[in-house]
């Protein structure tokens, strides 16, 4: 009730709304955050029934089918499992009252309308998920690169003519070694933390 309450306050509609980081507390997807994991609101946009919430680790969308229902459908996305691509932004026509942010979470895809009056603030987002698409997109490949080495490896062992306790004794190394290299590859090109990010382009 309070935050339907705290809804009409902030005069939302269909239309979404960048809501400052004062406003956090009056929103939902604000009661799902791991503030425990120090996980942070970068982002956020508001309609009547939806919410839409960036943090460094997540996207949040918290789903109402109906303005005038209470019920809320909480969606998460994490960056590290569901990869933003397609990130699109839609300027206004002289007689729009809003722009639109388009982007793609793994299979999902997202059109959120915001007031036009909000265009600054909603560039530095689609700067932000422009670069975190583009840095994945680039790390992906790397790290397939860095695989496919790996693999290759494998293969010129299994050809090499080494007796059966050579072979095991070799096998072993190279999985001892494969596991930590795969372990610290993955830190380094699977990114689950874009706080830098968001600091870098989002100017509350």
């Amino acid at each position: 009730m309070l935050k339907k309450l705290a809804s009409d306050a902030l005069g939302l509609s269909d239309i979404g709304k960048i809501i400052g980081p004062e406003d956090y507390d009056k929103t939902d997807a604000d009661d799902y955050i791991r503030h425990e994991d120090q996980e942070k609101i970068y982002f956020l946009i508001k309609t009547k029934a939806d919410e839409y919430c960036f943090t460094n680790s997540a996207f949040i969308h918290v789903d109402g089918e109906k303005a005038i229902s209470s019920k809320r459908l909480l969606k998460r996305y994490p960056y590290a499992q569901y990869q933003i691509t397609d990130v699109f932004l839609e300027t206004a026509g002289k007689v729009d009252l809003d722009v639109e942010i388009k982007f793609t979470l793994g299979e999902q895809s997202f059109s959120i309308d915001v007031d036009k009056k909000q265009l600054n603030k909603l560039n530095d987002l689609y700067k932000a998920l422009a670069y975190i698409s583009e840095k994945v997109h680039d790390d992906n490949i790397l790290f397939e690169l860095a695989t496919g080495s790996l693999d290759k490896a494998v293969t010129v062992l299994q050809n090499t003519r080494l007796s059966d306790i050579q072979l095991a004794d070799q096998y072993k190394q190279l999985t001892e070694f494969s596991f930590s290299w795969l372990t610290s590859a993955r830190e380094q090109y699977q990114i689950k933390d874009f706080g830098d990010v968001f600091e870098r382009y989002i100017n509350n």
